[in-house]
């Protein structure tokens, strides 16, 4: 007899999580590993942001908040949405949540269930389908072209369009790949969205990481769509993944459905993170860009060193700090009776080989490629290309 609920069975882990676990389980062994699985900028917390959260507790400000934020935080959050994106909201129209993470996972159990189904494309991040499963409803799997930033396959997409289909998830800056989608991309995907009365969720968690094209919302490209949700998210912008705070803007009735659930499970967001948040959206964003310049560094540093490893074929990313490398060529090749046959063959390879923590492609739904993460020491990122170097030398 199964003494778990069904939904335990329905819904994968997290591969991201379980590679950063391995990776801290090595180092804890004593084994010489660099990680460059982990989703999140190296760079601590900055210091204003810290003494802000420091200030709140010294103040006594640990207690319950409103459900779905602080009112100075849904203010902070629609004053930077303005600011940097373009897109005009009142603070009732915003919904501060444990992260944006946990938005992105209300706002599924508030618009989805069953009977419903939910477009996203592949490679995507691995959350999304397991949200969407969490509302029981069903996700379908979109194509991309790895050549054009991992844009949607359109003529897959209307294929895939049916009287069930509720809503479309897009993430730009995407992670896994770094893709940015063009504004011609985004602008048809909100048409086809507009056309068919669906809701369309923009995940942009990583939109103050572009680097070759400023960055566009998709709700900035088109403000009159009122099914747009934005999620956004303290987390990648101001290295504050472990404070948990982020927000949704769309609708106030969706705020407020969202707000009915997220009073039953967290009751409210971290009041100490709601604090800091204030003073990470509101306050100095010379960080940022000082930040958001060492990734551009970093990003031309290890695409160029990639490049360079026969079998691999490296995009450069438009966005976020992440690289997605093609390394299907190594498929058929073997070492010591070992024969390489997927992006998880690869990783196992790599991680006992080198001594290097990657993602498999798999796990974002795509059987060619493998995520590796830049925000690392240049010393690391140098280093990791040369292990990796050697080691797919031995392959034949």
């Amino acid at each position: 007899m199964n003494i778990f609920a069904d939904r335990v069975s329905r819904v994968k882990g997290s591969a991201t999580l379980a590679m950063a676990t391995l990776a801290g389980e090595l180092r804890a062994a004593g084994v010489d590993v660099i990680n460059l699985s982990v989703g999140e900028p190296d760079f601590p917390t900055p210091s204003h942001i810290i003494a802000a959260a420091k200030q709140a507790m010294d103040d006594g400000f640990t207690r319950y908040t409103p459900g779905p934020g602080l009112p100075v935080v849904r203010q902070a959050a629609a004053t930077k949405l303005e600011r940097d994106s373009g897109i005009k909201v009142a603070p009732s129209q915003i919904i501060v949540s444990n992260g944006g993470k946990h938005s992105l996972f209300n706002a599924c159990m508030a618009l989805f269930q069953a009977g419903d189904e939910v477009i996203m494309f592949s490679p995507y991040w691995v959350s999304f389908p397991e949200f969407v499963n969490f509302s029981h409803a069903t996700p379908v799997i979109v194509g991309t072209n790895a050549q054009s930033n991992f844009e949607p396959l359109f003529d897959d997409l209307a294929d895939r369009i049916t009287p069930r289909t509720k809503g479309i998830i897009v993430n730009s800056p995407s992670n896994p790949t770094g893709g940015v989608w063009s504004r011609a991309a985004m602008k048809q995907v909100i048409g086809i969205a507009r056309e068919h009365d669906l809701w369309l969720f923009s995940d942009e968690c990583y939109e103050a990481l572009t680097y070759d094209e400023p960055f566009e919302s998709a709700a900035y490209i088109d403000p009159d769509y009122e099914k747009i949700l934005t999620f956004q998210s303290c987390s990648k912008t101001y290295a504050m993944t472990g404070w948990r705070c982020g927000y949704m803007a769309g609708p106030e009735d969706v705020v407020k459905a969202m707000s009915k659930l997220q009073g039953q499970s967290t009751s409210c967001p971290n009041s100490i993170a709601q604090m800091a948040a204030v003073a990470a959206l509101t306050g100095e964003q010379d960080v940022v860009q000082e930040m958001k310049a060492a990734f551009d560094r970093r990003r031309k540093l290890f695409v160029d060193l990639l490049r360079k490893i026969d079998g691999i074929d490296c995009a450069m990313p438009g966005g976020a700090f992440y690289v997605f490398p093609d390394v299907s060529a190594f498929f058929g090749k073997s070492v010591d009776g070992t024969e390489i046959k997927t992006p998880d063959d690869v990783t196992q390879y790599l991680l006992n080989e080198a001594h290097v923590v990657t993602v498999s492609g798999e796990a974002f739904g795509d059987d060619r490629h493998i995520r590796l993460s830049y925000a690392a020491s240049d010393t690391d990122l140098k280093t990791a290309a040369e292990r990796i170097t050697k080691a797919v030398a031995r392959l034949n």
